[in-house]
């Protein structure tokens, strides 16, 4: 009974919170157009700690889904039919299009989300927000802003580790199965259109804005004493 309620109390809360994450999402593009340039040094510190925190786990990600979901099962499936040479224009779709974005999305909201969101209910629950605030200090202007464009920065630059790692990977699988690297290549980019790759980026760095409002919302709407901050 208990586990229902909170169920429904999830739910009711639902659309009040979707709407609260898309006025933070206005309130942070209208900052961004409006003073483009008041946030240089924090939004450089939020690039550096998330490319810092994220650029290993990225890389270990892509290596294990693009060698393992994509590779190994793919490979098996395509030596069925002696068709292994086919092996890196199959990688030129399921990497570019689905596992680079994805493993962006996941490595960033685990690391580097994960630590905003964090810093930002620390500074909540120790009522450092509401100091700003009365200070006159816009914490959407000056925190949540760098936030979100460091991530949508990030997720498009670690995105090319995802693309680089993951297309090696794959040519690991080619080499296991017999094949060599020049074939892989060569439908490797038969098949990789440059519209693909831009539409990745695209897609990665709407996942990278997704990621910093959920987080930032959650940091900023946190809820506890200050004693609690560090538990």
């Amino acid at each position: 009974m208990a586990s229902s309620a909170v169920g429904r109390g999830a739910l009711t809360e639902l659309p009040s919170t979707v709407g609260s994450m898309g006025v933070l999402t206005l309130r942070t593009v209208r900052a961004i157009i409006r003073t483009p340039t008041a946030f240089g040094p924090e939004l450089a510190a939020q690039i550096a700690f998330a490319l810092r925190v994220g650029w290993m786990p990225l890389v270990l990600a892509a290596v294990a889904m693009s060698y393992g979901p994509a590779g190994i099962q793919a490979a098996g499936f395509l030596n069925l039919f002696g068709a292994i040479d086919r092996l890196g224009g199959l990688f030129a779709i399921t990497v570019i299009r689905e596992f680079a974005p994805l493993v962006c999305a996941i490595v960033v909201a685990g690391v580097a989300g994960t630590a905003m969101c964090a810093d930002l209910g620390a500074r909540k629950v120790r009522e450092e927000l509401d100091a700003l605030s009365v200070l006159g200090v816009d914490p959407v202007t000056n925190l949540v802003v760098p936030r979100f464009l460091a991530l949508v920065f990030v997720t498009m630059v670690l995105n090319v580790y995802a693309l680089v790692f993951g297309t090696l990977a794959g040519v690991l699988v080619a080499v296991i199965n017999d094949s060599t690297p020049g074939v892989f290549f060569h439908a490797y980019f038969n098949n990789a259109a440059a519209l693909e790759i831009a539409a990745a980026f695209l897609k990665t760095a709407i996942f990278g804005g997704i990621i910093a409002i959920v987080c930032c919302y959650k940091g900023l709407h946190a809820e506890g004493r200050p004693a609690s901050a560090a538990r």
